[in-house]
């Protein structure tokens, strides 16, 4: 039946794979009506190629009036991606979660692009997330490794998301912890612009030992710079008064200064740990801070990546290299990875993106129980209101004419 058609996908589904077929013309018979026309591919991956390309020859590739890919959020992104494609005139085009990393307005003007063009081109949607669903989707199914199951009336299941998942106590830090003070962070009417665009606007933040904290916001209103400016990527930072780890931003500490009492995650990052390594050795190589691991571990540092292994119920996986583990393990254990050394900072930026509902509640529910058991301050940031995500704190940034304020929202809830 030739119509629009969802593809539910979990970790276990090779997408690019399956999306590659559609667009050299072998689908399967399901969707053999595809065979008629040409397609295009909208993903992260793809607009990963533009953004690499700019980096190498100062032109992306796209049509951004002016401006640079990396200067636009991931919603403006997004949108000059999908012109970019909807420019060529495919017969239908693939959407590999379209809406992840946006915000509600910049989903809905995306959904509002597809639903005027769907009368006259053919939407393949892959999703992780049943709220994802575009309205004029008719067909549905389920894509296991790369093969089209439940075709054409698939009922994805309920998920449901239980609390605590994890059994036993937190690994331990490796060693002691370096003496700071007790706020470790703290923003003073910090300021920023990019040219003449304000970002930011009198941001006043105080981050403290054991704090857990979300960092909310809709797509421009400065969340990435917030992040740069606390990881030492930034140098906005400079000038600013700002001070990380008791110390005023550019009184003379080193960026790896900062990058040592901070570990980090982005679902990025997982893409230059492509090496031979193991589940064990990429836990490991969070203790050498480096990518992947290229020294003999001692003793010490495999039992500590193996009693990690033990908390996540990935024993079983420790031989197993990284690369070819389900997007779902690779997440917990890049979560782990950061978290390893107990840093003074954990900041995790999107790390359920992608993901689907099963393995986004269980990466949350490790988030929770780094909060609770450890002194580490967590910052995690996100696009959706995630089931079970019970931070105390959050920081909201709300645009406006002069940049975005920060206002804090507590609660009484762990």
């Amino acid at each position: 039946m030739r119509a629009h058609t969802a593809i539910y996908t979990d970790n276990t589904s090779d997408k690019e794979v399956f999306a590659k077929k559609l667009l050299r013309g072998a689908a399967p018979q399901e969707l053999s009506f595809l065979h008629e026309g040409t397609g295009a591919y909208f993903s992260n991956s793809s607009l990963a190629v533009f953004l690499e390309t700019e980096a190498r020859y100062d032109l992306s590739g796209l049509n951004l009036k002016g401006r640079t890919l990396r200067s636009l959020s991931s919603g403006e992104r997004k949108k000059a991606l999908l012109e970019h494609l909807l420019a060529k005139q495919p017969d239908f085009l693939i959407l590999d979660n379209l809406f992840d990393n946006l915000d509600s307005t910049s989903r809905e003007a995306l959904k509002d692009v597809l639903e005027t063009r769907s009368g006259n081109l053919l939407l393949v949607q892959f999703l992780s997330r049943s709220e994802d669903l575009l309205e004029c989707i008719k067909n549905r199914a389920f894509l296991s490794g790369d093969l089209l199951l439940g075709f054409p009336d698939y009922t994805p299941e309920v998920v449901q998301i239980k609390g605590e998942r994890f059994t036993g106590a937190l690994p331990p830090p490796p060693d002691t912890s370096p003496t700071l003070p007790e706020v470790l962070i703290d923003f003073r009417k910090v300021d920023m612009n990019y040219g003449p665009t304000p970002i930011l606007s009198q941001i006043d933040w105080k981050i403290e030992k054991g704090d857990f904290w979300e960092l909310r916001g809709p797509n421009g209103s400065g969340k990435t710079s917030l992040i740069t400016m606390i990881i030492g990527d930034n140098p906005k930072a400079y000038g600013q008064e700002l001070y990380l780890f008791g110390n005023r931003k550019g009184s003379g500490e080193s960026v790896w200064d900062i990058k040592a009492k901070i570990g980090y995650f982005t679902p990025a990052l997982t893409d230059r740990f492509r090496g031979n390594h193991t589940a064990e050795a990429m836990l490991i190589s969070g203790l050498l801070d480096s990518v992947g691991l290229y020294v003999k571990p001692t003793d010490q540092q495999r039992t500590l990546a193996l009693s990690w292994l033990a908390l996540l119920d990935l024993s079983h996986l420790a031989k197993i290299q990284f690369r070819n583990l389900s997007e779902g393990h690779q997440r917990l254990l890049m979560c782990a990875r950061a978290m390893i050394k107990h840093p003074p900072v954990l900041i995790l930026d999107e790390p359920t993106a992608g993901l689907d509902e099963a393995s986004a509640g269980l990466l949350i529910s490790l988030v929770q129980k780094m909060a609770a058991e450890s002194r580490t301050a967590i910052l995690f940031v996100s696009h959706r209101n995630e089931p079970g995500l019970q931070a105390p704190k959050v920081m909201e940034l709300l645009p406006g004419k002069t940049g975005s304020r920060g206002v804090i929202h507590t609660s009484l809830s762990p």
